[in-house]
């Protein structure tokens, strides 16, 4: 799961070069790192709920469904981690956290088709 949010996580940023712009090119992979690490650690410390079908997969397309994505512990310690690691500004910071959101449901998506394509045995 890490790699993929990870690879979700190069290609979102590298295709905005305005939450890139700032960011010391040496400081990239670091930083592209420590937001998959926040995704996928917010991710894992959800618990599936009865009424979804269980799973952390299916707890997070309901959330995204239902439009209540639980991103805000997430894009709190993001910030913070990387405003204290990196000497991001808030202005990037902020930018990064809102893409969260956007982030997860390419995750979703991805996740989704790739479950729909394998065979079963």
């Amino acid at each position: 799961m890490f790699d993929q949010i990870l690879q979700l996580v190069k290609e979102h940023l590298n295709s905005n070069p305005e939450l890139t712009g700032n960011m010391p090119a040496e400081q990239a992979d670091q930083v592209h790192r420590e937001i998959a690490t926040h995704i996928t650690n917010g991710l894992q410390a959800q618990t599936p709920e009865a009424n979804t079908g269980g799973g952390i997969l299916s707890q997070l397309e309901h959330n995204l469904a239902s439009g209540s994505i639980p991103t805000s512990a997430i894009s709190g310690a993001l910030v913070g981690g990387l405003a204290s690691k990196f000497g991001m500004s808030p202005l990037i910071t902020g930018a990064i956290a809102a893409a969260l959101p956007g982030l997860m449901q390419k995750f979703m998506e991805k996740n989704k088709t790739e479950r729909a394509v394998a065979p079963t045995v």
